[in-house]
Protein backbone atom coordinates (compact mmCIF):
# COMPACT_ATOMS: atom_id res chain seq x y z
CA UNK A 1 0.00 0.00 0.00
CA UNK A 2 1.50 3.39 -0.96
CA UNK A 3 2.12 5.89 1.84
CA UNK A 4 -0.70 8.20 0.79
CA UNK A 5 -3.33 5.48 0.97
CA UNK A 6 -2.58 4.78 4.63
CA UNK A 7 -2.87 8.37 5.83
CA UNK A 8 -6.62 8.85 5.81
CA UNK A 9 -9.56 6.98 7.30
CA UNK A 10 -12.14 9.27 5.70
CA UNK A 11 -13.70 7.71 2.62
CA UNK A 12 -12.65 8.63 -0.88
CA UNK A 13 -15.28 9.18 -3.57
CA UNK A 14 -15.04 8.43 -7.28
CA UNK A 15 -17.89 9.64 -9.48
CA UNK A 16 -18.33 8.39 -13.05
CA UNK A 17 -20.75 10.51 -15.08
CA UNK A 18 -21.59 9.48 -18.64
CA UNK A 19 -23.45 11.70 -21.10
CA UNK A 20 -26.97 10.86 -22.38
CA UNK A 21 -26.85 7.20 -21.34
CA UNK A 22 -30.15 5.35 -21.54
CA UNK A 23 -31.58 2.84 -19.09
CA UNK A 24 -34.69 1.79 -21.03
CA UNK A 25 -32.85 0.74 -24.18
CA UNK A 26 -30.69 -1.59 -22.04
CA UNK A 27 -27.30 -0.03 -22.77
CA UNK A 28 -25.96 -1.51 -19.54
CA UNK A 29 -26.48 -5.00 -20.99
CA UNK A 30 -23.64 -4.22 -23.41
CA UNK A 31 -21.08 -3.03 -20.82
CA UNK A 32 -19.95 -6.25 -19.09
CA UNK A 33 -17.11 -4.66 -17.11
CA UNK A 34 -19.38 -1.99 -15.68
CA UNK A 35 -21.88 -4.69 -14.71
CA UNK A 36 -19.12 -6.75 -13.09
CA UNK A 37 -17.91 -3.88 -10.92
CA UNK A 38 -21.23 -2.19 -10.15
CA UNK A 39 -24.20 -4.48 -10.72
CA UNK A 40 -22.50 -7.49 -9.16
CA UNK A 41 -20.61 -5.63 -6.43
CA UNK A 42 -22.81 -2.63 -5.72
CA UNK A 43 -26.44 -1.52 -5.37
CA UNK A 44 -28.57 -0.47 -8.32
CA UNK A 45 -31.18 2.25 -7.75
CA UNK A 46 -33.85 1.29 -10.25
CA UNK A 47 -36.08 4.32 -9.66
CA UNK A 48 -33.48 7.02 -10.00
CA UNK A 49 -34.41 10.13 -12.00
CA UNK A 50 -32.93 13.29 -13.36
CA UNK A 51 -35.25 16.24 -12.77
CA UNK A 52 -34.52 18.06 -16.04
CA UNK A 53 -33.73 16.01 -19.14
CA UNK A 54 -30.88 17.95 -20.68
CA UNK A 55 -27.16 18.15 -19.93
CA UNK A 56 -26.22 21.44 -18.25
CA UNK A 57 -29.26 22.03 -15.99
CA UNK A 58 -29.13 18.40 -14.87
CA UNK A 59 -25.43 18.60 -14.04
CA UNK A 60 -25.87 21.85 -12.12
CA UNK A 61 -28.67 20.24 -10.10
CA UNK A 62 -26.45 17.23 -9.46
CA UNK A 63 -23.52 19.31 -8.16
CA UNK A 64 -25.65 21.73 -6.11
CA UNK A 65 -28.41 19.51 -4.70
CA UNK A 66 -30.97 21.98 -6.01
CA UNK A 67 -33.73 21.81 -8.58
CA UNK A 68 -33.27 23.78 -11.79
CA UNK A 69 -35.88 26.33 -10.70
CA UNK A 70 -33.71 26.97 -7.64
CA UNK A 71 -30.40 27.32 -9.53
CA UNK A 72 -32.03 29.21 -12.45
CA UNK A 73 -29.71 27.33 -14.81
CA UNK A 74 -32.35 25.91 -17.11
CA UNK A 75 -30.74 25.60 -20.55
CA UNK A 76 -27.54 24.49 -22.27
CA UNK A 77 -26.97 27.85 -23.99
CA UNK A 78 -26.88 31.39 -22.61
CA UNK A 79 -28.80 33.44 -21.64
CA UNK A 80 -30.70 30.82 -19.64
CA UNK A 81 -28.01 28.21 -19.18
CA UNK A 82 -24.49 26.99 -19.82
CA UNK A 83 -21.30 27.77 -17.92
CA UNK A 84 -21.80 31.58 -18.12
CA UNK A 85 -25.18 31.25 -16.39
CA UNK A 86 -23.66 28.97 -13.74
CA UNK A 87 -21.11 31.69 -13.01
CA UNK A 88 -23.59 34.58 -13.04
CA UNK A 89 -25.80 32.81 -10.50
CA UNK A 90 -22.90 32.69 -8.02
CA UNK A 91 -22.65 28.91 -8.17
CA UNK A 92 -18.95 28.80 -9.06
CA UNK A 93 -18.35 29.70 -5.40
CA UNK A 94 -21.14 27.56 -3.95
CA UNK A 95 -21.32 23.94 -5.09
CA UNK A 96 -20.13 20.48 -4.14
CA UNK A 97 -16.36 20.66 -4.83
CA UNK A 98 -16.11 23.91 -2.87
CA UNK A 99 -17.91 22.31 0.08
CA UNK A 100 -15.70 19.22 -0.12
CA UNK A 101 -12.55 21.32 -0.07
CA UNK A 102 -13.87 23.19 2.96
CA UNK A 103 -14.32 19.79 4.61
CA UNK A 104 -10.67 18.88 4.00
CA UNK A 105 -10.93 16.96 0.72
CA UNK A 106 -8.80 17.27 -2.38
CA UNK A 107 -10.98 17.44 -5.47
CA UNK A 108 -10.27 16.37 -9.06
CA UNK A 109 -12.25 16.45 -12.29
CA UNK A 110 -11.70 15.39 -15.87
CA UNK A 111 -14.10 15.39 -18.81
CA UNK A 112 -17.21 17.40 -19.55
CA UNK A 113 -18.34 19.79 -16.83
CA UNK A 114 -21.00 22.04 -18.41
CA UNK A 115 -22.13 23.11 -21.85
CA UNK A 116 -20.89 26.49 -23.13
CA UNK A 117 -17.65 25.98 -21.18
CA UNK A 118 -15.40 26.79 -24.11
CA UNK A 119 -11.90 27.37 -25.44
CA UNK A 120 -12.78 31.08 -25.33
CA UNK A 121 -14.27 31.45 -21.81
CA UNK A 122 -12.48 28.74 -19.78
CA UNK A 123 -10.57 31.48 -17.92
CA UNK A 124 -13.45 33.97 -17.60
CA UNK A 125 -13.36 32.93 -14.81
CA UNK A 126 -11.62 29.61 -14.25
CA UNK A 127 -13.77 26.89 -12.73
CA UNK A 128 -13.33 26.98 -8.97
CA UNK A 129 -13.25 24.16 -6.46
CA UNK A 130 -10.76 21.68 -7.89
CA UNK A 131 -7.30 20.75 -6.69
CA UNK A 132 -6.58 19.64 -10.25
CA UNK A 133 -8.74 19.46 -13.34
CA UNK A 134 -8.60 18.63 -17.04
CA UNK A 135 -11.83 19.73 -18.72
CA UNK A 136 -13.28 18.91 -22.11
CA UNK A 137 -14.17 22.22 -23.77
CA UNK A 138 -16.74 23.34 -26.31
CA UNK A 139 -17.07 23.54 -29.24
CA UNK A 140 -15.05 20.30 -29.33
CA UNK A 141 -16.64 18.47 -26.37
CA UNK A 142 -18.61 16.07 -28.55
CA UNK A 143 -16.01 15.52 -31.26
CA UNK A 144 -14.78 12.02 -30.53
CA UNK A 145 -11.71 12.45 -32.75
CA UNK A 146 -10.99 16.15 -32.20
CA UNK A 147 -11.33 16.87 -28.48
CA UNK A 148 -9.79 19.83 -26.68
CA UNK A 149 -8.83 19.51 -22.99
CA UNK A 150 -7.75 22.26 -20.63
CA UNK A 151 -5.71 21.37 -17.53
CA UNK A 152 -5.74 23.56 -14.42
CA UNK A 153 -4.85 27.08 -15.64
CA UNK A 154 -3.00 25.94 -18.77
CA UNK A 155 -4.29 26.85 -22.24
CA UNK A 156 -6.40 24.25 -24.06
CA UNK A 157 -4.72 21.46 -26.01
CA UNK A 158 -6.34 19.84 -29.03
CA UNK A 159 -6.09 16.05 -29.45
CA UNK A 160 -7.03 15.75 -33.12
CA UNK A 161 -6.90 12.16 -34.33
CA UNK A 162 -6.98 10.68 -30.82
CA UNK A 163 -10.08 8.96 -29.48
CA UNK A 164 -11.59 11.22 -26.82
CA UNK A 165 -12.50 8.56 -24.24
CA UNK A 166 -9.03 7.01 -24.44
CA UNK A 167 -7.44 10.42 -23.86
CA UNK A 168 -9.82 10.95 -20.95
CA UNK A 169 -8.92 7.56 -19.45
CA UNK A 170 -5.24 8.46 -19.25
CA UNK A 171 -6.07 11.78 -17.67
CA UNK A 172 -8.34 10.07 -15.14
CA UNK A 173 -5.66 7.56 -14.19
CA UNK A 174 -3.14 10.39 -13.80
CA UNK A 175 -5.46 12.38 -11.55
CA UNK A 176 -6.11 9.29 -9.44
CA UNK A 177 -2.35 8.85 -8.98
CA UNK A 178 -2.05 12.53 -8.00
CA UNK A 179 -4.85 12.11 -5.47
CA UNK A 180 -3.23 9.08 -3.87
CA UNK A 181 0.19 10.70 -3.70
CA UNK A 182 -1.27 13.75 -1.94
CA UNK A 183 -2.24 11.62 1.04
CA UNK A 184 -5.59 13.32 1.69
CA UNK A 185 -9.13 12.03 1.20
CA UNK A 186 -10.21 12.82 -2.33
CA UNK A 187 -13.14 13.28 -4.64
CA UNK A 188 -12.56 12.40 -8.31
CA UNK A 189 -15.09 12.84 -11.11
CA UNK A 190 -14.56 11.24 -14.51
CA UNK A 191 -17.05 12.51 -17.10
CA UNK A 192 -16.71 11.07 -20.63
CA UNK A 193 -18.75 12.51 -23.50
CA UNK A 194 -20.02 9.06 -24.54
CA UNK A 195 -22.54 8.02 -25.65
CA UNK A 196 -23.62 11.54 -26.69
CA UNK A 197 -23.97 12.13 -30.42
CA UNK A 198 -20.95 13.37 -32.33
CA UNK A 199 -21.28 17.14 -32.84
CA UNK A 200 -19.36 18.84 -35.61
CA UNK A 201 -19.74 20.78 -38.80
CA UNK A 202 -18.90 20.62 -42.47
CA UNK A 203 -16.24 23.19 -43.26
CA UNK A 204 -15.78 26.25 -41.06
CA UNK A 205 -18.31 27.08 -38.36
CA UNK A 206 -19.26 30.56 -39.46
CA UNK A 207 -21.84 31.13 -36.74
CA UNK A 208 -22.06 29.88 -33.16
CA UNK A 209 -25.08 27.65 -32.38
CA UNK A 210 -27.68 29.39 -30.27
CA UNK A 211 -30.97 28.56 -28.62
CA UNK A 212 -33.02 29.47 -31.68
CA UNK A 213 -31.36 27.61 -34.51
CA UNK A 214 -28.45 25.51 -35.72
CA UNK A 215 -26.24 26.68 -38.58
CA UNK A 216 -26.88 24.79 -41.80
CA UNK A 217 -23.50 23.05 -41.64
CA UNK A 218 -23.86 22.07 -37.95
CA UNK A 219 -24.29 18.29 -37.57
CA UNK A 220 -25.33 16.08 -34.65
CA UNK A 221 -24.60 12.61 -35.98
CA UNK A 222 -24.29 9.15 -34.49
CA UNK A 223 -21.52 8.70 -31.90
CA UNK A 224 -18.12 7.49 -33.11
CA UNK A 225 -16.51 4.44 -31.55
CA UNK A 226 -12.87 3.62 -31.06
CA UNK A 227 -11.50 1.76 -34.07
CA UNK A 228 -11.21 -1.45 -32.06
CA UNK A 229 -14.96 -1.47 -31.40
CA UNK A 230 -16.33 -0.45 -34.80
CA UNK A 231 -17.55 -3.90 -35.86
CA UNK A 232 -19.37 -4.91 -32.68
CA UNK A 233 -23.13 -5.51 -32.35
CA UNK A 234 -23.84 -5.70 -36.09
CA UNK A 235 -27.30 -7.20 -35.67
CA UNK A 236 -28.45 -5.23 -32.62
CA UNK A 237 -31.53 -2.99 -32.94
CA UNK A 238 -33.34 -0.52 -30.72
CA UNK A 239 -35.59 -2.62 -28.46
CA UNK A 240 -39.05 -2.72 -30.01
CA UNK A 241 -41.07 -1.60 -27.02
CA UNK A 242 -44.76 -0.74 -27.35
CA UNK A 243 -43.99 2.97 -27.73
CA UNK A 244 -41.29 2.49 -30.38
CA UNK A 245 -42.51 4.19 -33.57
CA UNK A 246 -46.13 3.42 -32.61
CA UNK A 247 -48.83 3.06 -35.23
CA UNK A 248 -50.96 5.77 -33.62
CA UNK A 249 -49.76 9.21 -32.41
CA UNK A 250 -48.91 9.49 -28.71
CA UNK A 251 -47.67 12.04 -26.24
CA UNK A 252 -48.61 15.71 -26.29
CA UNK A 253 -47.74 19.02 -27.95
CA UNK A 254 -45.21 18.69 -30.78
CA UNK A 255 -44.66 14.99 -29.98
CA UNK A 256 -48.21 14.09 -30.91
CA UNK A 257 -47.81 15.78 -34.29
CA UNK A 258 -44.84 13.66 -35.40
CA UNK A 259 -45.28 11.42 -38.45
CA UNK A 260 -44.56 7.72 -38.20
CA UNK A 261 -40.96 6.99 -39.12
CA UNK A 262 -40.19 5.37 -42.46
CA UNK A 263 -38.34 2.09 -42.82
CA UNK A 264 -35.24 4.02 -43.91
CA UNK A 265 -35.53 6.24 -40.82
CA UNK A 266 -35.87 3.24 -38.50
CA UNK A 267 -32.85 1.53 -40.08
CA UNK A 268 -30.77 4.67 -39.56
CA UNK A 269 -31.90 4.91 -35.94
CA UNK A 270 -30.87 1.29 -35.37
CA UNK A 271 -27.44 2.27 -36.70
CA UNK A 272 -27.43 5.27 -34.35
CA UNK A 273 -28.23 2.93 -31.44
CA UNK A 274 -25.41 0.54 -32.36
CA UNK A 275 -22.98 3.44 -32.47
CA UNK A 276 -24.02 4.44 -28.95
CA UNK A 277 -23.30 0.93 -27.72
CA UNK A 278 -19.94 0.91 -29.50
CA UNK A 279 -18.99 4.29 -28.02
CA UNK A 280 -19.75 2.94 -24.55
CA UNK A 281 -17.15 0.18 -24.91
CA UNK A 282 -14.26 2.56 -24.25
CA UNK A 283 -16.17 3.84 -21.20
CA UNK A 284 -16.52 0.23 -20.06
CA UNK A 285 -12.74 -0.20 -20.33
CA UNK A 286 -12.22 3.09 -18.49
CA UNK A 287 -14.39 1.84 -15.61
CA UNK A 288 -12.35 -1.36 -15.43
CA UNK A 289 -9.10 0.64 -15.46
CA UNK A 290 -10.24 2.79 -12.55
CA UNK A 291 -11.13 -0.24 -10.46
CA UNK A 292 -7.83 -1.90 -11.33
CA UNK A 293 -5.92 1.13 -10.08
CA UNK A 294 -8.06 1.60 -6.97
CA UNK A 295 -7.33 -2.00 -6.08
CA UNK A 296 -3.62 -1.57 -6.82
CA UNK A 297 -3.53 1.44 -4.48
CA UNK A 298 -5.35 -0.49 -1.76
CA UNK A 299 -8.29 1.95 -1.78
CA UNK A 300 -11.30 -0.15 -2.73
CA UNK A 301 -12.29 -0.85 0.87
CA UNK A 302 -12.39 2.87 1.67
CA UNK A 303 -13.85 4.35 -1.50
CA UNK A 304 -17.42 4.98 -2.60
CA UNK A 305 -17.82 4.76 -6.36
CA UNK A 306 -20.88 6.19 -8.16
CA UNK A 307 -21.96 5.51 -11.73
CA UNK A 308 -24.71 7.54 -13.37
CA UNK A 309 -25.46 9.84 -16.30
CA UNK A 310 -26.85 13.35 -16.72
CA UNK A 311 -30.10 12.37 -18.48
CA UNK A 312 -31.64 9.50 -20.40
CA UNK A 313 -32.30 9.11 -24.10
CA UNK A 314 -34.90 8.04 -26.62
CA UNK A 315 -34.64 6.67 -30.15
CA UNK A 316 -37.94 6.19 -31.94
CA UNK A 317 -40.10 6.33 -28.82
CA UNK A 318 -43.34 8.19 -29.50
CA UNK A 319 -41.98 8.51 -33.08
CA UNK A 320 -39.23 10.84 -31.87
CA UNK A 321 -35.83 11.02 -33.52
CA UNK A 322 -32.77 10.36 -31.30
CA UNK A 323 -32.68 12.83 -28.43
CA UNK A 324 -33.81 13.71 -24.91
CA UNK A 325 -35.54 16.79 -23.38
CA UNK A 326 -38.95 15.24 -22.73
CA UNK A 327 -40.44 14.14 -19.42
CA UNK A 328 -41.19 10.63 -20.67
CA UNK A 329 -39.64 7.70 -18.87
CA UNK A 330 -36.87 7.00 -21.38
CA UNK A 331 -35.46 10.51 -20.82
CA UNK A 332 -35.73 10.83 -17.04
CA UNK A 333 -35.35 7.34 -15.50
CA UNK A 334 -31.59 6.77 -15.61
CA UNK A 335 -28.88 4.45 -14.28
CA UNK A 336 -27.48 4.88 -10.79
CA UNK A 337 -25.09 2.42 -9.18
CA UNK A 338 -23.26 2.93 -5.90
CA UNK A 339 -20.52 0.68 -4.54
CA UNK A 340 -18.49 1.07 -1.39
CA UNK A 341 -18.11 0.29 2.31
CA UNK A 342 -21.30 -1.15 3.80
CA UNK A 343 -23.18 -1.18 0.47
CA UNK A 344 -24.68 -4.53 -0.49
CA UNK A 345 -23.38 -6.36 -3.54
CA UNK A 346 -25.87 -7.31 -6.23
CA UNK A 347 -28.74 -5.47 -4.53
CA UNK A 348 -31.54 -3.40 -6.05
CA UNK A 349 -33.19 -0.47 -4.27
CA UNK A 350 -36.64 0.71 -5.34
CA UNK A 351 -36.56 3.93 -3.34
CA UNK A 352 -37.46 6.91 -5.52
CA UNK A 353 -34.31 9.03 -5.84
CA UNK A 354 -33.21 11.97 -7.97
CA UNK A 355 -30.11 13.86 -9.02
CA UNK A 356 -30.87 16.52 -6.40
CA UNK A 357 -30.19 13.80 -3.81
CA UNK A 358 -26.61 13.10 -4.92
CA UNK A 359 -24.84 16.14 -3.46
CA UNK A 360 -26.58 15.59 -0.08
CA UNK A 361 -25.56 11.92 -0.28
CA UNK A 362 -21.89 12.75 -0.81
CA UNK A 363 -21.96 15.37 1.95
CA UNK A 364 -23.43 12.72 4.25
CA UNK A 365 -20.76 10.17 3.33
CA UNK A 366 -17.96 12.50 4.41
CA UNK A 367 -19.68 13.20 7.72
CA UNK A 368 -20.60 16.83 7.03
CA UNK A 369 -23.89 18.46 7.95
CA UNK A 370 -26.54 18.76 5.20
CA UNK A 371 -27.00 22.25 3.84
CA UNK A 372 -30.37 23.82 4.71
CA UNK A 373 -30.97 24.90 1.11
CA UNK A 374 -30.67 21.40 -0.37
CA UNK A 375 -33.74 20.44 -2.39
CA UNK A 376 -32.81 16.77 -2.02
CA UNK A 377 -32.06 14.24 0.70
CA UNK A 378 -29.13 11.91 1.35
CA UNK A 379 -29.93 8.55 -0.25
CA UNK A 380 -29.94 5.56 2.10
CA UNK A 381 -27.18 3.30 0.79
CA UNK A 382 -26.84 0.27 3.07
CA UNK A 383 -29.51 -2.41 3.17
CA UNK A 384 -30.35 -1.51 6.77
CA UNK A 385 -30.76 2.17 5.83
CA UNK A 386 -32.86 1.30 2.80
CA UNK A 387 -35.16 -0.93 4.85
CA UNK A 388 -35.50 1.72 7.55
CA UNK A 389 -36.39 4.38 4.97
CA UNK A 390 -38.80 2.32 2.91
CA UNK A 391 -41.96 3.29 4.82
CA UNK A 392 -41.30 7.00 5.16
CA UNK A 393 -39.38 7.84 1.99
CA UNK A 394 -40.93 10.20 -0.54
CA UNK A 395 -42.69 8.74 -3.59
CA UNK A 396 -42.42 11.65 -6.04
CA UNK A 397 -40.08 13.20 -8.61
CA UNK A 398 -40.46 16.82 -9.69
CA UNK A 399 -39.60 17.15 -13.39
CA UNK A 400 -39.29 20.46 -15.22
CA UNK A 401 -38.13 21.79 -18.56
CA UNK A 402 -37.90 25.08 -20.43
CA UNK A 403 -37.20 25.85 -24.03
CA UNK A 404 -36.55 23.70 -27.05
CA UNK A 405 -36.36 20.05 -27.95
CA UNK A 406 -34.46 18.84 -30.97
CA UNK A 407 -33.97 15.71 -32.99
CA UNK A 408 -30.46 14.37 -33.48
CA UNK A 409 -29.24 12.39 -36.45
CA UNK A 410 -30.07 13.10 -40.08
CA UNK A 411 -33.89 12.94 -40.16
CA UNK A 412 -34.85 15.92 -37.98
CA UNK A 413 -32.47 18.80 -37.36
CA UNK A 414 -35.09 21.32 -36.34
CA UNK A 415 -35.99 22.87 -33.02
CA UNK A 416 -39.34 22.25 -31.30
CA UNK A 417 -39.67 25.49 -29.38
CA UNK A 418 -42.92 24.69 -27.54
CA UNK A 419 -41.28 22.25 -25.13
CA UNK A 420 -41.75 24.00 -21.78
CA UNK A 421 -43.59 21.89 -19.20
CA UNK A 422 -43.88 20.87 -15.55
CA UNK A 423 -44.23 17.18 -14.74
CA UNK A 424 -44.45 14.77 -11.87
CA UNK A 425 -43.71 11.10 -11.28
CA UNK A 426 -45.47 9.45 -8.32
CA UNK A 427 -44.65 5.83 -7.55
CA UNK A 428 -46.37 4.07 -4.66
CA UNK A 429 -47.39 0.55 -3.72
CA UNK A 430 -50.63 0.76 -5.70
CA UNK A 431 -49.82 3.32 -8.38
CA UNK A 432 -47.17 4.41 -10.86
CA UNK A 433 -48.17 7.73 -12.44
CA UNK A 434 -46.88 10.49 -14.71
CA UNK A 435 -48.64 13.86 -14.76
CA UNK A 436 -47.64 16.91 -16.78
CA UNK A 437 -48.83 20.41 -17.66
CA UNK A 438 -47.45 22.10 -20.77
CA UNK A 439 -46.96 25.84 -21.16
CA UNK A 440 -49.78 26.01 -23.72
CA UNK A 441 -52.19 24.34 -21.28
CA UNK A 442 -52.24 20.71 -22.38
CA UNK A 443 -52.39 18.09 -19.59
CA UNK A 444 -51.16 14.49 -19.52
CA UNK A 445 -51.79 11.62 -17.11
CA UNK A 446 -50.42 8.10 -17.63
CA UNK A 447 -50.85 4.96 -15.56
CA UNK A 448 -47.48 3.25 -16.02
CA UNK A 449 -48.59 0.09 -14.24
CA UNK A 450 -50.89 -0.66 -17.17
CA UNK A 451 -49.32 1.61 -19.78
CA UNK A 452 -45.51 1.60 -19.34
CA UNK A 453 -45.01 3.17 -22.75
CA UNK A 454 -47.16 6.21 -21.84
CA UNK A 455 -49.35 5.77 -24.91
CA UNK A 456 -52.80 6.41 -23.39
CA UNK A 457 -53.22 9.91 -22.00
CA UNK A 458 -56.10 9.56 -19.53
CA UNK A 459 -56.84 13.29 -19.71
CA UNK A 460 -57.35 13.60 -23.45
CA UNK A 461 -60.93 14.76 -23.76
CA UNK A 462 -61.07 13.84 -27.43
CA UNK A 463 -60.67 10.14 -26.69
CA UNK A 464 -62.26 7.60 -24.42
CA UNK A 465 -61.44 8.41 -20.79
CA UNK A 466 -61.14 5.57 -18.33
CA UNK A 467 -63.79 5.95 -15.60
CA UNK A 468 -61.42 5.18 -12.72
CA UNK A 469 -57.77 4.94 -11.82
CA UNK A 470 -56.94 2.36 -9.12
CA UNK A 471 -60.60 2.58 -8.01
CA UNK A 472 -60.77 6.40 -7.87
CA UNK A 473 -62.26 8.77 -10.46
CA UNK A 474 -59.51 10.02 -12.75
CA UNK A 475 -60.38 13.66 -12.12
CA UNK A 476 -60.05 13.12 -8.38
CA UNK A 477 -56.56 11.65 -8.74
CA UNK A 478 -55.52 14.37 -11.19
CA UNK A 479 -56.63 17.15 -8.83
CA UNK A 480 -54.27 15.83 -6.14
CA UNK A 481 -51.41 15.47 -8.60
CA UNK A 482 -51.92 19.01 -9.85
CA UNK A 483 -51.83 20.42 -6.32
CA UNK A 484 -48.68 18.43 -5.58
CA UNK A 485 -47.03 19.67 -8.77
CA UNK A 486 -48.17 23.22 -8.04
CA UNK A 487 -46.23 23.11 -4.78
CA UNK A 488 -43.17 21.36 -6.23
CA UNK A 489 -42.73 23.57 -9.28
CA UNK A 490 -41.25 26.34 -7.13
CA UNK A 491 -40.34 24.43 -3.94
CA UNK A 492 -37.26 25.16 -1.86
CA UNK A 493 -35.47 23.03 0.70
CA UNK A 494 -37.35 20.47 2.74
CA UNK A 495 -40.64 21.33 1.02
CA UNK A 496 -39.25 19.63 -2.11
CA UNK A 497 -38.96 16.29 -0.33
CA UNK A 498 -41.82 16.65 2.16
CA UNK A 499 -44.50 18.43 0.10
CA UNK A 500 -47.51 16.69 1.65
CA UNK A 501 -46.55 18.22 5.00
CA UNK A 502 -46.74 21.67 3.41
CA UNK A 503 -50.13 20.86 1.91
CA UNK A 504 -51.36 19.33 5.19
CA UNK A 505 -49.42 21.01 8.03
CA UNK A 506 -51.69 19.31 10.53
CA UNK A 507 -50.19 15.97 9.55
CA UNK A 508 -51.75 12.67 8.60
CA UNK A 509 -51.03 12.92 4.87
CA UNK A 510 -47.72 11.57 3.59
CA UNK A 511 -48.67 9.93 0.30
CA UNK A 512 -51.02 10.32 -2.64
CA UNK A 513 -53.08 7.48 -1.18
CA UNK A 514 -53.62 9.46 2.03
CA UNK A 515 -54.54 12.59 0.06
CA UNK A 516 -57.31 10.73 -1.78
CA UNK A 517 -59.42 10.46 1.38
CA UNK A 518 -62.90 11.92 0.71
CA UNK A 519 -62.61 14.55 3.44
CA UNK A 520 -60.07 16.35 1.24
CA UNK A 521 -62.24 16.51 -1.88
CA UNK A 522 -63.28 20.13 -1.41
CA UNK A 523 -59.71 21.16 -0.55
CA UNK A 524 -58.24 19.68 -3.75
CA UNK A 525 -61.09 19.98 -6.19
CA UNK A 526 -62.36 23.46 -5.33
CA UNK A 527 -59.92 25.51 -3.26
CA UNK A 528 -56.50 24.92 -4.81
CA UNK A 529 -54.59 27.01 -7.30
CA UNK A 530 -53.78 25.20 -10.53
CA UNK A 531 -50.56 24.70 -12.43
CA UNK A 532 -50.60 27.04 -15.39
CA UNK A 533 -48.31 29.30 -17.38
CA UNK A 534 -48.84 32.92 -18.34
CA UNK A 535 -46.98 32.19 -21.58
CA UNK A 536 -44.37 29.84 -23.03
CA UNK A 537 -40.79 30.93 -22.41
CA UNK A 538 -37.35 29.43 -23.08
CA UNK A 539 -36.14 29.98 -19.52
CA UNK A 540 -37.29 30.40 -15.93
CA UNK A 541 -39.00 33.79 -15.95
CA UNK A 542 -41.19 34.10 -12.89
CA UNK A 543 -43.89 36.21 -14.52
CA UNK A 544 -44.42 33.44 -17.11
CA UNK A 545 -44.76 30.71 -14.50
CA UNK A 546 -48.34 31.41 -13.45
CA UNK A 547 -49.53 31.44 -9.82
CA UNK A 548 -46.99 30.43 -7.18
CA UNK A 549 -47.29 28.57 -3.90
CA UNK A 550 -46.66 31.83 -2.07
CA UNK A 551 -49.94 33.13 -3.53
CA UNK A 552 -51.95 30.31 -1.96
CA UNK A 553 -53.02 32.02 1.27
CA UNK A 554 -54.03 35.23 -0.49
CA UNK A 555 -55.90 33.64 -3.37
CA UNK A 556 -58.47 30.93 -3.95
CA UNK A 557 -59.20 29.95 -7.48
CA UNK A 558 -62.75 28.86 -6.80
CA UNK A 559 -62.83 26.81 -10.02
CA UNK A 560 -63.55 23.10 -9.79
CA UNK A 561 -60.95 20.71 -11.12
CA UNK A 562 -63.34 19.34 -13.74
CA UNK A 563 -63.39 22.75 -15.43
CA UNK A 564 -59.63 22.70 -15.96
CA UNK A 565 -59.16 19.45 -17.92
Amino acid sequence: MPPGAAKTSRPNIVFILTDDQDLHMHSLDYTPLTRKHFQEQGTFFSKHYCTVAVCCPSRVSLWTGKAAHSTNVTEVFPPYGGYPKFVSQGLNENYLPIWLQEAGYNTYYTGKLFNAHTVENYNKPYVKGFTASDFLLDPFTYQYLNASFQRNTDPPINYAGNYSTDVLAQKAYGLLDEAVEAGKPFFLTVAPNAPHSNVGWDGDLDEVPDKDHLPDNFIMSAPISAERHKDLFKDVKVPRSANFNPEHPSGAAWVRELPRQSEENVEYNDHFYRQRLRALQAVDELVDGLFERLEKHGLLDNTYIFYTTDNGYHIGHHRMQPGKETGYEEDVNIPLFVRGPGIAAGAVSELVTTHTDLAPTIISLIGAEPRPDFDGLAIPLSQDEIRAASDGWHEHVNIEYWGFAMGEGKFDRGFHTNNTYKALRVIGRDYNLYYSVWCHGEHELYDLRNDPGQLNNLLRTSGAIEPTLFSFPIAKVASRLDSLLFLLKSCKGIVCTRPWKALHPGGGVNTLQHALAPEFDAFYEGEQLRVQFSRCEAGYLLDAEGPQWEDKLAYRQGVKWSEWV
